[in-house]
């Protein structure tokens, strides 16, 4: 296997699970007032950018682990809008 692409997989790999423990401690604690939304917005954003870049390339290391990426940026903000609206009616 070419370093090259070993490299790349690895790196594409620890991007994409980055967002993992946020999102396993938003499941936890339910609380997500500590988040912010612009933040994923523009991950997503950005990790489209690059599905699209892998695309025209053909390069799936680059398709595969964005796209995991993009799964995890619109995990965490659906997380955000359902757990915001229970920490808002619990204030309440």
């Amino acid at each position: 296997m070419d370093i090259k692409l070993i490299i790349g997989i690895g790196a594409g790999a620890l991007t994409a699970i980055s967002a993992m423990p946020q999102i396993f401690k938003a499941l936890k604690t339910k609380k997500v007032a500590h988040v912010s939304p612009f933040m994923f917005i523009i991950l997503a954003l950005g990790n489209s950018a690059w599905i699209w870049y892998g695309i025209l390339l053909k390069d799936l290391p680059i398709i595969i682990t964005n796209s995991f990426s993009l799964v995890m940026d619109i995990t965490m903000l659906i997380l955000k809008l359902l757990y915001h609206e229970k920490e808002e009616a619990e204030d309440n």
